[in-house]
C-alpha cells in the first residue's frame, strides 16, 4: 500500500521575517512514516519545517506554507491507498504578506487574517475517493465531542484526536480514535513510536474495507 501522510506545521508569513505557525513538533507524522516503512508500505511524506530528518526510504516532499501543502496533498492523494492527514496546518493566513520587513512603532497595529485552505474537508468532498482518509485532531476541551463533530463534518473515515497539551513538542501521546461506523477505540499514553505501529495497523485493516 501507499501512505501519504503529512506532518509538521505550516508557516503562514507575515513579512519576509515574521509568520504564523504553532507549536507541531512533527513527530507523530514521522513516526507514523517509518512505522508504515517498517510494515513494508510506500510512504509519501509531507513535511511542513520541523528538525526531524526524513525517513530514508520515504518519498519526501518539504513545504512551508499551507499552499504549498495543499497542492501537495492534492498532486499526490489519488495514487495513495491511505492518506493521514496529521500535519498541524495553520486556520488562519495573513491577508495581505508585505514585501518588506513590518518596522516596531510605539502604536497599535492590527493584521487581518483569511481561513486557510482546508485540506482534509478538500478530500473529504471527493464522493469517488479510493482512499481510506485519515484525520487528526489536536483539542484542549470536549475532545470526543470535537473529534466526532470533525469526522462528521470533514466526511472523513477515521480520526485521530489527542490532547494538545499532552503531545505537542513531547515524545509520548495518548489517542482516541473515531471511527465512520461509530465504533471507538483508546490507546493508553505511550511513545509516539508505539502509537504510531498501532495506527499503521489500523489504517490497514481500516483501508481494506474502503
Amino acid at each position: 500500500m501507499t501512505f501519504l501522510i503529512t506532518a509538521g506545521p505550516t508557516r503562514e508569513p507575515i513579512d519576509p521575517v515574521r509568520y504564523i505557525s504553532n507549536r507541531s513538533s512533527g513527530k507523530m507524522g514521522y513516526a507514523i512514516a517509518e512505522a508504515a516503512l517498517n510494515a513494508g508500505h510506500d510512504v509519501i511524506l509531507i513535511s511542513g519545517p520541523v528538525n526531524l530528518a526524513p525517513p530514508r526510504d520515504a518519498k519526501f516532499i518539504c513545504v512551508s506554507t499551507s499552499d504549498e501543502m495543499f497542492e501537495a496533498v492534492h498532486q499526490h492523494a489519488d495514487s495513495s491507498n491511505i492518506c493521514v492527514l496529521c500535519a498541524a496546518v495553520a486556520d488562519y493566513k495573513p491577508a495581505d504578506v508585505s514585501p518588506v520587513k513590518i518596522k516596531k512603532r510605539a502604536d497599535e497595529i492590527s493584521i487581518e487574517l483569511v481561513p486557510t485552505r482546508d485540506i482534509l474537508h478538500s478530500l473529504g468532498l471527493q464522493e469517488d475517493r479510493k482512499f481510506l482518509l485519515v484525520g487528526f485532531a489536536a483539542e484542549t476541551d470536549h475532545l470526543e465531542a470535537n473529534a466526532a463533530k470533525k469526522l462528521r463534518e470533514k466526511n472523513c473515515d477515521i480520526i485521530v484526536a489527542n490532547d494538545a497539551r499532552i503531545a505537542m513538542e513531547t515524545d509520548e501521546n495518548e489517542l482516541l480514535i473515531l471511527f465512520r461506523d461509530g465504533e471507538t477505540k483508546k490507546i493508553s499514553r505511550s511513545s509516539k513510536k508505539n502509537l504510531a505501529r498501532e495506527l499503521v495497523k489500523i489504517f490497514q485493516n481500516s483501508q481494506q474495507k474502503v
